[in-house]
């Protein structure tokens, strides 16, 4: 009697075990997945963005604009600095404390890098985010400061009125999510695929 109980203990945990890895293992993800496709399919994809029918890029991850030799592109919008030289596969952050040397040093040297490359004077404010990376290494978006501070080398670069690439800027500054949570920002990618399309 003793041993048809464990057994019927047993055959019912075996049971369980089955019912919930196949609810839980196989049944939500696929519901999950099929309501993300039918109501979210853009995002659900990686919120991917094609230009002339070839992958550019995703609206969700930074990528840098830079010449085969690593040099920026002066007539694009640079994004923020990554700490994984914008690899997807190896999203992280630079993990040092604001007292490291090494990241003092780092951004003082990236200070003086933007100065130089939006023809900043020497003593000119610089956004946070133009400056540190975050914590991903990969995002996509940059403050209106950001932008705007680099709107007048776009539009030299691409001869280009400033107050054309300015009105850009505003027109794909998006706000704050939910109305309250972050700052306004400007996403990366999609305002260097408006300047392309520009005629």
């Amino acid at each position: 009697m003793l041993r048809y109980g464990y057994l019927r203990q047993a055959t019912a945990g075996i049971a369980a075990l089955i019912v919930v890895t196949l609810a839980l293992g196989f049944g939500y993800p696929l519901v999950v997945t099929g309501i993300s496709q039918v109501l979210f399919r853009h995002q659900a994809n990686g919120s991917l963005v094609y230009s002339g029918g070839k992958l550019t890029g995703s609206a969700l991850l930074g990528q840098n604009f830079t010449d085969g030799k690593g040099n920026l592109l002066p007539w694009y919008f640079q994004p923020r600095p990554s700490a994984v030289s914008y690899n997807g596969a190896g999203s992280g952050a630079s993990n040092l404390g604001p007292s490291n040397q090494e990241l003092i040093n780092q951004v003082s040297e990236r200070v003086r890098g933007y100065r130089a490359f939006n023809h900043l004077p020497p003593d000119a404010s610089v956004p946070v985010d133009a400056v540190t990376a975050s914590a991903s290494g990969l995002d996509p978006d940059i403050s209106v400061q950001n932008a705007l501070d680099q709107a007048p080398r776009v539009a030299a670069a691409r001869h280009l009125p400033a107050a054309r690439v300015v009105a850009l800027v505003h027109t794909y500054t998006t706000g704050p999510q939910l109305g309250f949570m972050s700052e306004p920002v400007v996403n990366v990618l999609q305002i260097n695929m408006a300047l392309d399309g520009l005629r």
